[in-house]
């Protein structure tokens, strides 16, 4: 009779052997290590590279810091070489149309499009009402477009940038009104066919542009949206 020497359990785990070589090496035995097999399924990242979820977090941080400055400084440049048709009662502020890509954006436009707007508002010889509400007016309109344009409803982004107008006429006309004294009406109606231009027009043809399948996949895959 051959004599059997002492055998390791099938189960015992050999030192420096990873979890991953345990659960290959035991299908292949016929045996099973459950402790390998059920971390390897529920977090195989876990084993593979403990980093690489930490990492990721660093990377969208950085790409959403990346994006909220572009917007910004895309916002207040445009604002800034366009100042003659930018600011006064009757105007186009053509950088509003970059408004209605918070849709697709999200945080990054709403706040780099804000921030950009107190920048431009700076240089507009108004003064801190200017400033300050501008960037309230496109916070606010990026935002309530943003949320309005995520329920995927029928219409929904037509809603979002009619909204849009309406904000920010309703502010930037109100405060216009009282710092260049004239009446509210007046003040209303200027701010508002700027805005049906710049936001109504032009924006939502780059909005639509930007949302054909081909770009939007193009983006998700870079990390730009989600």
């Amino acid at each position: 009779m051959t004599k059997i020497g002492h055998m390791k359990p099938a189960d015992a785990p050999i030192e420096g052997q990873s979890v991953s070589q345990r659960v290959i090496e035991s299908d292949i035995s016929g045996t099973t290590d459950s402790d390998a097999l059920s971390g390897w399924v529920s977090d195989p990242l876990r084993y593979t590279n403990p980093g690489v979820g930490s990492e990721n977090v660093k990377t969208k941080t950085t790409l959403s810091v990346s994006l909220t400055a572009i917007f910004a400084a895309l916002y207040a440049v445009g604002v800034v070489v366009l100042a003659p048709i930018s600011f006064q009662v009757f105007q186009v502020r053509v950088a509003d149309a970059l408004l209605p890509l918070a849709i697709l954006f999200g945080w990054p436009a709403v706040l780099g499009l804000s921030l950009g707007a107190v920048v431009a508002n700076f240089f507009g010889g108004l003064g801190i009402v200017d400033i300050v509400g501008g960037g309230i007016a496109n916070f606010l309109a990026t935002y309530f477009a943003w949320n309005i344009g995520q329920r995927r409803m029928k219409g929904s982004w037509a809603v979002a940038v009619i909204t849009q107008t309406a904000v920010v006429t309703i502010i930037v006309g109100s405060y216009l009104s009282y710092l260049l004294q004239m009446p509210l009406a007046i003040s209303l109606v200027g701010v508002l066919l700027g805005s049906v231009v710049a936001i109504g027009l032009l924006g939502y043809a780059l909005l639509l542009a930007l949302s054909r399948p081909r770009i939007v996949d193009q983006m998700k895959a870079r990390g730009l949206i989600s």
